[in-house]
């Protein structure tokens, strides 16, 4: 009998397997070099419908003619500035918050008591890199009255870092001032929780004969006898679901506004209700449930056959 060849079930990439701690992740913004601005926008999970778009994408054997396509409808409420982090050698050095925040804040988040200072008391030569923490505005939607908080990087140099800042300090910034139509976005987030499951489901081992004892959707050792331990590789039932994952290059088919030109598809969604802000729509699917927070965020790589594609919305049902 030949040797039997296979790899390991459960990449051990994703360990350990448990509930990630936050909802939205902490992104290295410094791999991420393109954009103008902003390099990311939170957003929120509407749901899924199929879109008739044009296909335009030279050498497609579908160039010209009109196609359906899966995608996900996005709510993107808007964003303000909560505080600036300057940063010196990869450490925070300083961080000041915004001024006239809403009164509101104080009541559902914890605020700092004590006056943090201002942008123009800090010199130049006490740090080398700043990004922003912003809250989204998702009081306007159906979704929650507690604001997401995360960390945002900005793209340029310090100076034009710092003129953006000023620029949009205490005023609504939307997602159509940072993303277009037919740009390419990764989308970070928790995926749906499935609680405790065993681990042919958890990591895809296979089921033994009929003839097998003490279970067939078991591993059939958990090692030797000697170790005498079970070692953390070996595939057991656990925790699935709730981890972070992101979902590369995804092809942004339409943005707008809800209110624009009464968008039949941004009304009575299943599980969600309407959209009432900016919402963007997605090619393809996104991790999570229903109304799951997401983060949205330029391409850490694009690729050559997902920039080519080019869509032109039709129709949705």
């Amino acid at each position: 009998m030949g040797t039997i060849r296979r790899p390991r079930k459960g990449s051990l990439q994703y360990w350990p397997r448990k509930r990630a701690t936050r909802f939205l992740p902490s992104v290295n913004w410094n791999f991420i070099k393109s954009g103008n601005n902003l390099k990311g926008f939170i957003c929120y999970k509407a749901g899924m419908a199929s879109a008739y778009v044009k296909d335009n994408t030279p050498n497609s054997m579908t160039k010209g003619k009109n196609i359906a396509i899966p995608v996900t409808i996005l709510e993107c409420p808007t964003m303000k500035i909560l505080s600036i982090r300057f940063y010196k050698d990869g450490q925070v050095r300083k961080e000041i918050l915004a001024e006239n925040l809403e009164k509101e804040l104080s009541r559902i988040i914890k605020m700092p008591k004590k006056k943090m200072g201002k942008i123009e008391d800090i010199k130049q030569e006490d740090y080398d890199d700043v990004r922003v923490i912003f809250y989204s505005q998702v009081k306007k939607t159906n979704i929650k009255k507690t604001p997401d908080i995360v960390e945002i990087g900005l793209a340029g140099e310090l100076t034009a870092k710092i003129n953006f800042i000023k620029e949009n300090l205490n005023k609504e910034i939307s997602v159509l001032d940072i993303f277009k139509t037919g740009q390419l976005v990764d989308l970070r987030g928790l995926t749906r929780g499935k609680g405790l499951q065993g681990p042919m489901k958890r990591f895809g081992i296979g089921m033994k004969s009929h003839k097998s004892e003490k279970g067939r959707r078991n591993p059939g050792s958990l090692g030797p006898w000697h170790p005498a331990r079970v070692t953390f590789r070996t595939p057991q039932a656990g925790q699935l679901g709730m981890f972070t994952r992101v979902i590369y290059n995804n092809k942004i088919i339409d943005l707008g506004k809800s209110s624009d030109n009464g968008k039949k598809f941004t009304t009575n969604l299943k599980n969600f209700g309407d959209i009432k802000t900016d919402y963007a729509l997605v090619f393809g699917s996104v991790q999570g449930t229903v109304k799951r927070q997401l983060l949205m965020t330029l391409p850490l790589r694009e690729t050559k056959s997902q920039v080519k594609k080019s869509y032109d919305l039709v129709e949705i049902r």
